[in-house]
């Protein structure tokens, strides 16, 4: 019974380390790239964004749907099955990404 385990379990490696960054390097190192882009347009757009009369939530709002296009294709490579959860998930870190280089933006 042991062995029927254990080989059902080698069978199934690669579903158990579905979650492991170094089960697809390739996809890890182009979902790193997308991050990257979304939180370089997300700084590049805080920056000129950053007077003082509106509120940072409002400016981190319209910094966040600047980069909608970044944010929408981070979300492509990172949620194969469409799960709404991570589509919210991704949507709530862009949002509180854009509020911290907002932010960092007014000193």
């Amino acid at each position: 019974m042991a062995v029927l385990a254990l080989s059902l379990t080698a069978c199934s490696r690669d579903y158990i380390f579905e979650g492991n960054e170094y089960s697809n390097p390739i996809k890890v190192a182009r979902i790193k790239e997308l991050y990257q882009a979304r939180d370089a347009c997300l700084a590049r757009n805080a920056v000129p964004s950053a007077g003082g009369g509106s509120d940072v939530a409002s400016i981190a709002r319209a910094v966040s749907l600047s980069c909608a296009p970044e944010t929408d294709r981070l979300i492509a490579a990172t949620n194969a099955d469409r799960d709404p959860k991570v589509v919210e998930a991704i949507r709530n870190d862009t949002e509180q990404r854009a509020t911290l280089y907002v932010l960092r933006a007014r000193g």
